[in-house]
């Protein structure tokens, strides 16, 4: 039997984090009895085919916050010595960072530590005994206040910008959690930089666990082994933010079709029609770009779609593209999910060559990388897939077998079973 856990992230469930509830879904699935917590209440109140996952959620910051105040009030009278404990270790957490933190985020750590309080009550009222984040900055943090409150262990897992420009003292979090899910063993390598050693003393408290897809439920399309129509019909799905690198790919498929050198493409003349699914800050300018260089009229924006319509667009696709850069602020992805459900269903994928990335492409040989912010570039690739519908149908077919090998729910749920089953060091 396994124990009783509470997932935490930041809005649960959120549709463009499928990889926290599959797992929430899978854990309950093999018996696991699994308690979801959102910090906000959700944006979104009715995805399709997510019906299940917003029964019994709790949410710590509620409309008002007036529940929130009298629960970790009743919990600080409650246990008193305890709450004190916690609330001292966030306000030295706060004076003596492990790491530079503005003002600001130094004064919201006794905050959440107060707001932790109320949702310790909570959980131990019914019978968590392991808490697991998902983002390591406000979800951690809140698990590891609530943790302490309780007197259970936490771990979590850590994926790009919370690790980036969101960060709040990370080395803390890593030496007090229990164990850490690397998402990648660049990730591990990052977090033992970090820390210099893995915390809570334990020699394997830095576990790769990917963010897996369950292959079983992705279907290897026909139409990438048999090469497709004359026109290549590419996909992008992912939120319109600047480190997913649209703007790249825009100015490439103008170059590919030669629009944007007054008729004479850069990689040669290919027919294509673009499909971007998703939405996010930079849809409007996106917009503008691709008017600019005048292939608007190639393009579908479909805004934000349901996961469960991306297995339909995939079945219609011959190549997908995310070239992942960093941005302007020093984000960048870990492993875009979408990228392995992409080849999944034996669609080539093309991708930005970050760290990362690499340990689910290999270049040429599953899918293809290229530099995020070389528009030239991108556009030979796409060129060379255009021109060579075996290579796509090879290609495709090789990614499908790096994913069922390495990056299935199944596979990965089995390394956090066994990590959340190794025993955790008393609690201080």
């Amino acid at each position: 039997m396994g124990r009783t856990l509470a997932y935490i992230a930041g809005e649960f469930p959120s549709r463009s984090e499928t990889f926290v509830y599959r797992e929430v879904r899978e854990l309950r699935r093999r018996g696991w009895t699994v308690h979801a917590v959102s910090l906000h209440a959700p944006r979104e109140t009715a995805i399709a085919g997510l019906s299940d996952l917003y029964q019994d959620l709790t949410v710590v910051y509620d409309p008002g916050g007036l529940g929130m105040v009298g629960r970790s009030l009743a919990e600080a009278a409650a246990h008193p010595v305890r709450a004190l404990q916690t609330f001292a270790a966030a306000v030295g957490d706060a004076l003596a960072p492990d790491e530079p933190l503005t003002p600001s985020s130094r004064l919201k750590l006794p905050m959440q530590a107060f707001a932790a309080l109320g949702l310790a009550k909570r959980l131990r009222s019914i019978g968590v005994d392991h808490i697991h984040c998902h983002f390591a900055h406000a979800p951690t943090t809140l698990g590891m206040y609530a943790a302490r409150q309780m007197r259970v262990p936490f771990s979590f897992t850590g994926h790009a910008n919370d690790i980036f420009q969101r960060r709040s003292i990370l080395k803390t979090k890593l030496a007090r959690a229990s164990f850490v899910s690397c998402i990648s063993a660049w990730h591990r390598s990052f977090y033992q930089e970090v820390q210099g050693a893995p915390g809570a003393g334990a020699a394997d408290a830095y576990r790769v666990i990917r963010c897996g897809v369950d292959v079983s439920a992705w279907t290897e399309s026909v139409r990438h082994a048999n090469g497709s129509a004359s026109t290549m019909q590419i996909l992008t799905l992912c939120r319109l933010v600047e480190k997913k690198g649209v703007d790249t790919l825009i100015r490439a498929l103008a170059l590919l079709r030669g629009i944007a050198t007054g008729g004479t493409g850069a990689a040669g003349s290919v027919d294509w029609r673009l499909t971007i699914a998703g939405d996010g800050p930079y849809r409007q300018s996106l917009e503008a770009l691709a008017r600019e260089l005048k292939c608007d009229a190639a393009i579908t924006w479909l805004g934000a779609v349901d996961n469960e319509k991306v297995p339909g667009l995939l079945a219609k696709t011959d190549v997908f593209a995310l070239p992942c850069k960093e941005d302007s602020r020093g984000d960048r992805d870990g492993i875009p999910v979408v990228l392995m459900e992409a080849m999944a269903c034996g669609v080539p994928a093309l991708s930005g060559n970050l760290p990362a990335i690499r340990e689910l492409i290999d270049d040429g040989v599953n899918g293809l990388l290229v530099d995020g912010t070389d528009p030239k570039a991108l556009a030979d690739r796409l060129a060379w897939l255009a021109a060579n519908p075996a290579e796509r149908s090879r290609i495709g077919h090789a990614g499908r077998l790096r994913v069922e090998q390495e990056f299935s729910l199944s596979l990965n749920v089995d390394r956090l079973e066994s990590a959340l089953r190794t025993p955790s060091p008393d609690m201080i």
